[in-house]
């Protein structure tokens, strides 16, 4: 069993050992793409299990374990690390009472295992570091004089959680096997052995803090995958294609387009939106276009004609505005009025329904009667103007629920009159 977890190790530091060739041979990074100093800070529990005299034994959760360790990277893959340990061995409650310290200085081989192995295509804020190496340890006890000096072996593996770029939290397992050990743990007697005959644990938790100006450092820095990256360009291409579209073609890209439904060939601003300067509802080319051949001329030039001007009643754009809690149009939205009055004069054989709508402030019950009031306004008007009161239908539509209730402008849109041609 030693035999085989001895093998492991030593693997494991040949692989690091190496690590500096292979630095060597592969493509060379900027420094100043990422940082690679790092001070890394650990306390936690230790657990020798031999050798220990008869009747001897170390607590199992004692919290006597600290390392401090400074750690360079080579590259985002490879580095070394210098580290000090500390531990303190206490008998455990069926132990004979022992007390000893050990200390120990390793210089280790760091493989980034989460850089190897690509972590980054599915994680970049869990990480684990294998580490491996050899050094000088010695321990103290109260049961001799002296020191008890030994060489050791060890390796380990970090899981990390990068909280920030400058700090990660860390959990550390560790298996140190010393060499030459000349007393037991508990410092009672002799180790059995010339050889690797100490065996102990560590289980600790920490801090990596990573020092440097640049914004990564190598734990975490990866190159993007350039078929990532292409596949992101093309995204970002087929977005701006996307966004260059002209649905309404009015020559405004749709993304800048706040009414994408405008009417072809009627006049825009830069955001899309049909121009209507005098604010009355109906686009300002439209508005002439229908001035001139059914208001001026009293009659419709063809079918197709006929057919385009009942089509924009019903769609709204022939509409008649209010102010809050007012059943009397606005001043500059009567040409609603007076356009619907030129229409049902010139088709007598044509009735509407006169659509009362309302905002969403208030009681629903007071807007539905608000709503009803304006409709029957301009239904009024347009009897006294000469209309068959028969002609025209009455019908409130109560509260317009479309637009945005707490925007003042979007609500002056729904406050209005439209017409539904029969």
């Amino acid at each position: 069993m030693k035999k085989n977890v001895i093998a492991v190790l030593g693997t494991v530091f040949f692989v690091s050992s190496i690590s500096a060739q292979e630095v060597k041979e592969m493509k060379p990074v900027q420094m100043e793409d990422y940082n690679r100093w790092s001070i890394d800070i650990n306390t936690g529990t230790t657990k020798p299990t031999a050798p220990l005299a008869n009747g001897y034994f170390v607590k199992t959760f004692d919290l006597s374990h600290v390392d401090l360790g400074v750690r360079y990277m080579m590259n985002n893959k490879f580095g070394v690390k210098l580290d000090f340990g500390y531990d303190k061995f206490n008998n455990s409650k069926n132990s004979l009472p022992l007390e000893s310290d050990y200390y120990r200085t390793n210089l280790q081989g760091v493989a980034n295992l989460g850089r190897i192995f690509n972590f980054e295509n599915w994680t970049e804020r869990f990480n684990v570091l294998a580490h491996a190496g050899a050094g000088y340890s010695f321990m103290t006890s109260n049961a001799y004089s002296g020191t008890d000096n030994m060489a050791n072996l060890l390796g380990g593996l970090t899981g990390q959680v990068k909280l920030s770029e400058r700090i990660s939290l860390n959990a550390d397992f560790t298996l140190i096997k010393n060499a030459q050990q000349s007393r037991t743990f508990d410092g009672n007697a002799n180790a059995v052995g010339n050889g690797f005959n100490g065996t102990m644990y560590n289980a600790t938790v920490g801090v990596s803090i990573y020092l440097g100006k640049n914004k990564k450092h190598a734990d975490w820095y990866f190159e993007e995958n350039p078929a990532k990256k292409l596949a992101e360009l093309d995204k970002r291409v087929g977005d701006i294609e996307t966004n260059l579209n002209d649905t309404d073609r009015d020559g405004v890209p749709d993304y800048l387009d706040v009414e994408n439904n405008s009417i072809t060939g009627v006049a825009v601003d830069t955001k899309g939106r049909m121009v209507d300067l005098n604010k009355n509802g109906v686009p300002d080319e439209l508005e002439k276009y229908l001035a001139q051949n059914y208001v001026d001329k009293n009659t419709h030039a063809d079918t197709t004609d006929a057919l385009m001007v009942k089509k924009l009643i019903n769609e709204g754009y022939i509409s008649t505005y209010f102010d809050v809690n007012k059943a009397t149009p606005t001043n500059d939205s009567a040409d609603g009025i007076a356009f619907m009055l030129t229409y049902l004069r010139s088709n007598p054989s044509i009735s509407v329904d006169i659509i009362g709508n309302a905002d969403e402030t208030g009681n629903a019950a007071s807007n539905d009667r608000l709503a009803l009031a304006r409709a029957n306004t301009v239904k009024n008007t347009l009897v006294k103007a000469g209309i068959e009161a028969s002609r025209l239908n009455v019908i409130s539509k109560g509260e317009d629920k479309s637009v945005d209730v707490n925007s003042r402008d979007a609500r002056r849109l729904v406050r209005r009159v439209i017409f539904q041609v029969k």
